[in-house]
């Protein structure tokens, strides 16, 4: 009997993975996706408890689904609702007092259980929420399937969970718990199974994805370097990418994969968070700006084409103007591609949300992060027009909102739309870029017709047509 799922993903691209997977895992009990609440049978929020208010915006979805169930109830049927996440690991029991009608909520560690958890709340009342959010002894890819649907020409694939850094205001190792790697052999077996499948891109995700040290086939270890060389090794893996680091695990290993894999794009996304020692001091990040400036310097000079993102928080706990200062002095003295700047957000149980004594006003804050965005977009922004009259590959994904127009990223993680044939989407095509926006690129195919030639001759490895170049 085919069922209806409706889910709905916040947050990270880990969170994404984890969607995809719990998708999979429901297919065997008939669960097919839906795009609308109002039809399915279960819903599912996937939730993330990183930004500020998260909770307050999952309470606030769970009553918008509350009239979903109403509607159904009112036709004799029943949607089942269920959280899943880091809001669910961090506030499951609170979940079910304040939304009775929820009937699952499952931990990120535990949603292999998802089968069972719903079995049982289809045979049960509603009003009596079933709780899971363990952190099991078993891994629970041992309990996934082994085939997964279809994830289109770019592909997620989890080799990494947990964190062992506990930054003061990270909620993740409460939420994720310790750093685990993934075997070798079970990563590879994966990335066959995402190729096979129509997929050309696979991006390596992690919650500490530098810290990977997965036991090898040979029974030793082996570091993210060494594991993306093998990755390359596989058939079809025309693109490979990796998120999210961090300063202190980028080993020689990794970055001289830069240098030496083709398919390793020319993208590095590496949180800072600030710029000042006496912050990350504060925040436990475990490292020094200059530390942060060595890796950047060494892996431009192993990939000069490196186009470089990091991750940025104004207002922490104790910021002082000059801490401030020292951050528009990195971001000025490094050059980022992108970025991803927010002010502070207090996460209940963290270090630093107990330091009420050093809080930063919203106003300075607010003030402090509008002026790091605007070097930060400029930065950007200026990158992304020094791309005007290039020629990149880009590898179309789907299609853009114009009618005709198709949209890809470039090696630089650059969004690039092009009035273009559906046939291109899943193969990697050269591309005149045409126009620089902020946030995006324009541009036209630079060759007349690609029917019939195979993607990976238009990926830009090896092709003297092709500029390689960065826009730096």
């Amino acid at each position: 009997m085919t069922k209806k799922l409706y889910l709905k993903t916040y947050g990270c691209q880990m969170n994404a993975y984890d969607s995809a997977r719990m998708a999979d895992v429901l297919a065997p009990l008939g669960y097919t996706l839906s795009q609308q609440p109002d039809d399915a049978d279960l819903i599912l929020l996937n939730t993330c408890h990183i930004r500020e208010k998260a909770a307050e915006k999952v309470y606030s979805e769970l009553g918008r689904m509350r009239h979903v169930q109403d509607a159904k109830t009112a036709k004799g049927e029943r949607a089942l609702l269920a959280v899943a996440g880091c809001v669910a690991q961090a506030e499951g029991e609170e979940i079910l007092q304040r939304a009775p009608q929820v009937d699952v909520v499952v931990g990120p560690q535990t949603y292999h259980r998802l089968p069972e958890l719903i079995a049982k709340a289809e045979r049960s009342r509603p009003g009596r929420g079933i709780l899971d959010t363990e952190f099991p002894v078993e891994d629970k890819f041992d309990h996934l399937p082994e085939e997964r649907r279809p994830q289109g020409p770019s592909a997620y694939l989890s080799v990494q969970e947990g964190c062992d850094k506990f930054c003061t205001f990270c909620v993740v190792p409460y939420t994720r718990g310790a750093e685990v790697s993934r075997p070798v052999a079970e990563v590879l077996a994966e990335a066959r199974g995402l190729v096979a499948a129509g997929s050309h891109e696979i991006v390596l995700l992690g919650q500490n994805v530098s810290a990977y040290h997965g036991e090898g086939p040979d029974g030793r270890e082996w570091g993210l370097g060494r594991l993306i060389r093998a990755l390359a090794e596989i058939e079809g893996v025309e693109r490979i990418r990796y998120t999210t680091s961090h300063p202190k695990d980028m080993d020689d290993e990794l970055l001289t994969a830069h240098r030496d894999v083709p398919q390793l794009m020319p993208f590095l996304h590496l949180p800072v968070q600030s710029g000042s020692d006496r912050v990350l001091k504060a925040m436990n990040r475990g490292h020094t700006a200059d530390h942060y400036r060595r890796v950047i310097e060494r892996v431009r000079e192993l990939r000069p084409d490196i186009a470089v993102a990091s991750d940025f928080i104004v207002g922490h706990p104790g910021e002082r103007a000059e801490d401030h200062a020292e951050t528009l002095r990195l971001a000025a003295d490094i050059g980022f591609a992108h970025h991803f700047a927010f002010k502070y957000s207090p996460r209940p149980g963290t270090p630093a949300a107990m330091n009420t004594e050093d809080a930063v006003s919203d106003a300075v804050a607010t003030e402090r992060l509008h002026g790091l965005q605007q070097v930060l977009g400029e930065q950007g922004h200026a990158f992304n027009h020094r791309s005007v009259g290039m020629r990149l590959p880009v590898l179309f994904d789907g299609h853009g909102k114009r009618a005709g127009q198709l949209i890809g990223r470039s090696p630089y993680m650059q969004p690039v739309h092009v009035q273009a044939p559906d046939r291109l989407i899943g193969r990697t095509v050269e591309v005149e870029i045409t126009e620089a926006h902020p946030n995006s690129l324009r541009g036209r195919v630079a060759t007349a017709t690609w029917e019939g030639v195979p993607a990976h001759d238009a990926c830009g490895a090896g092709s003297p047509n092709v500029e390689e170049r960065a826009p730096v």
